[in-house]
């Protein structure tokens, strides 16, 4: 099963809403997993992609989330400014904040015009060939979600296509970003040592810009939350993935000459 009926992918297939307005499904004002040391994160609302392994289905739906205008996004920031010039910055996650692109762009803009702080964008970059090159221009840091290697595969698991986002991080370094890329290591679906080499060889093809690759073991953490909104979760069944499992696929990636995490 891809994804469950009751809560199908859009089919939009450009970024939505306001350069003054957003939605917000959430913050974290000390997060320490979403880029470089310490960020405040904002989680936008709203994502195309319906992974099977989500743990944040609630922010699936962009007007579940909080309104905000950019002003009022800025001031949460705001008390914040001083210590994450030191300590981090400021990243962007979802949700899929691409879907935001209006409001994601002007915020990220402001942030870096009126504070000077660290952005980094948390996306798998289906959308970006509906932004022009200057809306990436606040971001200093990509972390780019590759999901799987294999097209079919890519599908079943998110619904969605893999070429726009092998397209977006060619995209990113021609632009001179610096990207992290996230893969989230799934016993059965991303495990595989032909899936993760493949996989390797895309990232070590891409050359300096990529920074590291950031191995994420799978967990159920999320999946409450998808009994809550009464969907089927396939993957309810499905392990973390063992230390050993996640120390070999880890190896993989490092045997292309990779900086793995």
């Amino acid at each position: 099963m891809m994804f469950d009926a009751a809560c199908p992918a859009p089919s939009h297939p450009h970024p939505v809403g306001q350069t003054g307005t957003g939605f917000l499904h959430s913050v974290e004002t000390a997060g320490a997993v979403d880029g470089p040391g310490v960020r405040f994160v904002f989680f936008t609302a709203g994502c195309l992609f319906r992974c099977l392994y989500c743990h944040n289905p609630d922010t699936w739906k962009l007007h579940n989330g909080r309104e905000v205008t950019v002003e009022q996004a800025l001031r949460e920031v705001r008390p914040y400014a001083r210590f994450l010039r030191i300590a981090g910055g400021v990243t962007f996650s979802g949700g899929e904040p691409m879907l935001q692109a209006g409001f994601v762009g002007a915020l990220a803009t402001r942030i870096k015009a009126a504070f000077g702080l660290h952005v980094a964008l948390d996306t798998q970059g289906f959308l970006h060939a509906d932004l022009d090159d200057a809306w990436f221009a606040p971001f200093d840091l990509v972390l780019l979600d590759l999901k799987h290697s294999d097209p079919v595969r890519y599908r079943e698991l998110t619904g969605q296509d893999l070429q726009p986002t092998l397209d977006f991080a060619q995209r990113l370094v021609r632009l001179g970003k610096r990207i992290w890329i996230r893969y989230v290591l799934v016993p059965g679906w991303t495990d595989g040592d032909a899936d993760i080499l493949r996989t390797a060889d895309f990232a070590a093809s891409l050359g300096p810009a990529v920074e590291r690759i950031e191995v994420l073991p799978f967990h159920q953490m999320g999946a409450h939350k998808w009994q809550e909104l009464g969907l089927d979760y396939a993957l309810k069944d499905t392990p973390t993935p063992s230390l050993d499992d996640t120390a070999r696929a880890r190896a993989l990636f490092a045997s292309r000459g990779l900086t793995v995490t």
